[in-house]
This record gives C-alpha cells, structure tokens and sequence, in this order.
C-alpha cells in the first residue's frame, strides 16, 4: 500500500526548524536593537484588546496582530503568483524572511518616530520581542491557512479582518499603510475619536 502524499500546505520538520531559526534570529536581532523583551509593564499576557494601553504591542497579541495574519495571506497569494514552481516550503521561508525583516525595519527609531507623528500612535515606542514573535506567528498562521483556502476564500477573509479591525480599533493594514506613506488629518481625527479612549 503506498502512503499518500503530504497536502501542498503541510510543512516539513526541516521547513519548521528553517523558520523557527529565523524567529529566534530576529528576537535576538529585536534585543540587541534595545526592544524589551517583554512588556516593562509588570504583566506578561497572551493577548491585550486595549490598543490605547501601555500593553499594546508588548503582549504576545494585540488587535494589530490580525494585520500580520493579513501579511501572510498575502505573501502566500503574491508568491503563489509570482513563483508557482517554487515548493511552498521555498514559498514559506522566503516570506517568513521577509515578515522578519519587517519586523525589524518596523521596530527601528526612523519607523517608530514615524509612526508617532503621523498615526494615532502618539505613545507608540516600538514592539516588545515577544510582540514581534508573535506577530511573526501570526504572519505564518495566514500564511498556512492561505495554503489551505481556495484563493477567493482568502480575499475574503482579509477583507473581512479590515472591516472588523477598522469598526473595532478604527484602523487595520491599509489604514495603517495609507497613515505611515500619505496621512490624512481626516483620517486619523476619526481615529482618534474612538470611544472608550
């Protein structure tokens, strides 16, 4: 009797310790940069819902962790495209290398300070390492799930986390995307007014 093949999102031991060695180079990367390791807050959690709170981008997830889940659709729909032959492990790693060196990029002063002048992120001071980790988790959630899910299925489920990100928090990817390269004073006096701030 022959053994069935792998389904084409299933990922090998090998292709797991490739991108587990690359999350544990960018939290050391994160670290010498100066990013805290986890929240100075004096609570380290699995999840924070108040993105107005000294915990947002400190815990393990945030509402802005569902923005990485949108990266990682994305990158699987994009390099889908771009690069049908290469095996979805080569697929996987290259937007796992990817995702980290956003990761990294975000978390730098110029990024930060951006951020801070022209979003919503008045107190905004970068990621703590184990919200970059799980963000990058996030990314690799979409990503596989992407993998599974008819291509349609995935375009609708991005779109469905922006709506609800931008009635929940008033913002998401493309908020976010448009705020750091073209921000609007309309845009961001909306967010601001969120209630329960």
């Amino acid at each position: 009797m022959t053994a069935m093949p792998a389904p084409a999102s299933t990922i090998s031991r090998q292709t797991a310790a490739v991108v587990a060695t690359c999350i544990a180079a960018t939290a050391g990367i994160l670290a010498a940069m100066g990013r805290t390791l986890v929240c100075t807050c004096g609570n380290v959690a699995l999840w924070s819902g108040d993105i107005w709170s000294n915990e947002n981008s400190q815990q393990a997830a945030d509402p802005y962790s569902f923005t990485h889940l949108t990266h990682g659709i994305i990158f699987f729909l994009l390099l889908k495209l771009g690069a049908p032959r290469l095996p979805m492990a080569g697929r996987l790693v290259i937007a796992t290398l990817i995702e980290c060196g956003w990761e990294i990029v975000e978390n730098t002063d110029t990024v930060i300070n951006r951020y801070r002048e022209v979003t919503i992120s008045l107190d905004y001071y970068g990621d703590s390492v184990l919200n970059s980790t799980g963000d990058i988790l996030f990314f690799a959630a979409g990503f596989l799930l992407a993998a599974r899910l008819p291509w349609r299925w995935s375009v609708a489920l991005m779109l469905v986390m922006e709506a609800v990100l931008a009635v929940w928090i008033r913002d998401g990817l493309l908020l976010n995307i448009l705020m750091l390269l073209y921000p609007l004073d309309g845009i961001r006096e909306w967010q601001a007014a969120l209630p329960n701030r």
